[in-house]
């Protein structure tokens, strides 16, 4: 009982505990915050790369890629097994996109990729990314007449389609004067030859189907081609493309479209041939892609397979056949990625075949692991400040062992023992702990639980951003509360404090009463 009383003594006379006790909290509360944040940052980025992305990629280092590509399928389903739960092939080829913002064109590098809408969304998280629930519900290249998220202003689809044809052929009459009858071309484009009247305006064009149709199956030949009631082939955008993203007066984001669904678009990309040669196809927006990593919202467009293995010259003209750049796997749940890849490329080895088989963590692993990298740093910079804290009650307890050295004497002629001589140290030490520990843990909680509250009012107090959403494509910092992290956190500053006790609860126990009293 005397040890409890001692030791409560100590800390109730000891102002300069208070301090070691404000370090520990301090430093508890800290790295609670630190790592909540990092994890949740870490987590939304693994959960959007790894939606985005395939399990597995099988890629060809060529951007001709590979044709057979039932075969490779077929092999690749006998190598996996019951592993194998979605599989598409795709392929991939940089390119320059182009459309018109009040009369000028703007350009955009983008990252094309050609999909197959009936099994892309099988291999990722595509689909719930898109802007409108049908397309969700099920992929489709086709121009919605309505219900696209509320985000995208002006009813786009095809009602916007509508009006801004409609608005650019009547701004076109009232500055062109009247044209008499002229001369009929012959045009090109997507593969298809039209007739185009000459005598038309630019904005209102109509073609005449000479070719087979591009988007309606039931057109005739000799149909007029009506941008107000038809499309091109369709394409889905990354948001970050068209849009500019900004806090508006009340400091809420949002995007300023510079298109939207129902606009077209310009693509220019290279062929597989040898030289390679730059093909332009005009292609329609019919929806948009939010994954919320700018480096892919902003690069990322996606069209119809088939299409783009035409514009390519990907399609064998004798055999028919259709080449790709790439094949996806979707896992099923709880499969060994590395195993699966390790047979892959045991099945494809890299000295016979041009093919790089990667995992989704592979391709990304320089990302993954310089975020790990920088939280392990942060906490052993963090563990610093409670090792600070350590040294404080290291020197606080020498300078009682100092001051209460006849005390000690007295106990140990009265008979205390070395060990609760040491106990009454220790327990000071672990008292210290506790305290610091258990009030940054809670503060730590707190801080967490109310992070984008507190965010919003030190902007508020110092006019200046915290966080960016238009960088980080976050709404809301994003946090996790681990109760292991937690545990350790507690656990390891309580550690740091007894450890610093022992030194001078050792030199406490080793004190003879003779000795301690011999000048009183």
């Amino acid at each position: 009982m005397y040890k409890l009383l001692l030791c409560l003594r100590y800390l109730r006379t000891r102002w300069i505990a208070l301090a070691s006790i404000i370090s520990v909290t301090l430093g508890v509360a800290t790295l609670i915050v630190v790592n909540s944040v990092m994890s949740g940052f870490t987590t939304e980025m693994r959960d959007r790369l790894h939606g985005i992305l395939s399990d597995v990629v099988f890629e060809s280092h060529s951007l001709g890629g590979f044709s057979d590509v039932e075969a490779h399928t077929a092999k690749i389903r006998e190598v996996l097994g019951d592993d194998l739960e979605g599989i598409t092939a795709t392929v991939h080829v940089p390119a320059m996109l182009n459309f018109q913002f009040r009369g000028r064109w703007v350009t955009r590098q983008v990252n094309l990729i050609g999909i197959d809408e009936a099994t892309y969304a099988s291999v990722s998280d595509f689909s719930k990314y898109l802007m409108h629930p049908e397309n969700q519900k099920q992929l489709s290249f086709r121009l919605r007449e309505d219900g696209y998220n509320e985000r995208i202003p002006d009813n786009p689809g095809w009602e916007h389609r509508r009006a801004r044809v409609e608005q650019e052929r009547a701004f076109y009459q009232k500055q062109q004067p009247a044209k008499r009858p002229g001369s009929v071309e012959q045009a090109q484009g997507d593969g298809n030859s039209y007739v185009t009247d000459t005598n038309r305006d630019p904005f209102a064009t109509q073609f005449y189907r000479e070719g087979p149709p591009v988007i309606d199956p039931n057109a005739k030949q000799g149909e007029l081609f009506d941008e107000a009631k038809e499309q091109y082939s369709g394409m889905i955008l990354g948001i970050g493309i068209t849009t500019i993203r900004r806090a508006n007066d009340e400091g809420e984001v949002e995007d300023f479209f510079l298109c939207k669904p129902g606009d077209d678009v310009k693509i220019t990309l290279p062929t597989t041939g040898t030289p390679p040669q730059a093909v332009s196809e005009t292609f329609t927006i019919v929806d948009m892609y939010e994954s919320k990593m700018s480096e892919y919202d902003s690069s990322f467009a996606f069209v119809p397979l088939p299409k783009l293995q035409q514009l390519r010259g990907m399609i064998d003209p004798q055999s028919g056949r259709r080449a790709v750049t790439s094949i996806q796997l979707k896992l099923r749940e709880g499969a060994d990625l590395a195993a699966v890849a390790d047979k892959l490329r045991a099945e494809f080895p890299s000295e016979v075949y041009p093919y790089r088989i990667q995992t989704w963590m592979e391709m990304q692993g320089p990302l993954l692991q310089a975020v790990q990298m920088e939280t392990t740093v942060l906490n052993i910079l963090l563990f610093m400040i409670i090792a600070v804290a350590g040294f404080g009650i290291l020197a606080t307890f020498y300078m009682i062992v100092v001051e209460k050295t006849k005390d000690i004497g007295v106990l140990k002629s009265l008979g205390a023992p070395n060990r609760g001589v040491m106990a009454i140290f220790l327990s000071y030490g672990l008292s210290l702990g506790m305290v610091g520990s258990g009030v940054g843990m809670v503060l730590g909680v707190v801080f967490v639980i109310n992070i984008n509250r507190i965010a919003a009012g030190l902007e508020y107090v110092t006019g200046q951003e915290v966080f960016d959403p238009a960088i980080y494509y976050f709404r809301e910092i994003p946090t996790i509360l681990s109760p292991w992290t937690i545990s350790w956190i507690v656990v390891g500053a309580m550690l740091i404090a007894v450890l610093a006790s022992v030194l001078p609860a050792l030199r406490a126990a080793r004190l003879h009463p003779v000795e301690a009293l011999r000048y009183e």
